[in-house]
């Protein structure tokens, strides 16, 4: 199955769960940067890799999240498959040690950046898979992590804005495809809205691969 099926207007040809992103970066933009990253991970910091790691921030938008890990002396790699997002990301993180790829899940193939990671970042990414997607991408989160490698994901719960391809994903439901995939959960936290939305809340997940060398043959 391809990751990159049409939608409607200048979308064609994108990424479905992209869908209206293209036609908001400028807005998105300006949002996105309003916060910061410890703001919008403020309940699982503890848990992100404090030596030099190897991350992959998938659904990167602006960067933003992505500048700030590199910034802690981490490589990253930061997969946004919308242009008009990763041309304003590029500008406002210009001095960053980013490296931009154009991909997205489920099949982010990463041919530019082959191996493994010790953490990947899905923000507001998860809930625009279907069912189906969702069991794919968490296979392929599963086989880029390194051994004791963490996922983080935030999900969005609250009415789906006009244009975007959102499906009502549980953190319930995320723990479990987790688990079926061999991922422990560290941690599963909710607040509210940081642009002041009542109606929008937000589950924080992290997600654990095993380490090989306590598996038995």
């Amino acid at each position: 199955m391809s990751d990159r099926l049409g939608s409607v207007g200048d979308d064609i040809g994108r990424v479905r769960g992209t869908a209206g992103y293209a036609r908001a970066a400028d807005v998105l933009a300006v949002q996105y940067e309003e916060v910061t990253f410890g703001e919008v991970h403020r309940d699982v910091l503890s848990l992100v890799p404090v030596e030099p790691a190897r991350i992959l921030d998938i659904g990167a938008g602006t960067g933003r999240d992505a500048a700030a890990l590199a910034a802690l002396g981490h490589s990253v790699v930061a997969v946004e498959p919308t242009a008009e997002l990763r041309g304003h990301g590029q500008q406002i993180h210009a001095g960053s040690a980013i490296e931009w790829v154009d991909d997205a899940l489920p099949i982010l193939a990463l041919h530019q950046c082959p191996g493994r990671f010790d953490a990947v970042f899905a923000t507001a990414v998860w809930m625009h898979l279907d069912a189906e997607e969702r069991g794919l991408a968490m296979a392929r989160i599963a086989a880029l992590l390194m051994p004791d490698g963490r996922f983080f994901v935030n999900l969005r719960h609250g009415p789906v804005p006009d244009g975007r391809h959102m499906f009502d994903v549980s953190a319930a439901e995320t723990v479990e495809l987790g688990a079926a995939h061999g991922l422990q959960t560290l941690l599963s936290s909710e607040r509210s809205d940081l642009h002041g939305r009542d109606s929008v809340r937000w589950s924080s997940l992290v997600l654990q691969a095993k380490d090989s060398r306590n598996t038995l043959d």
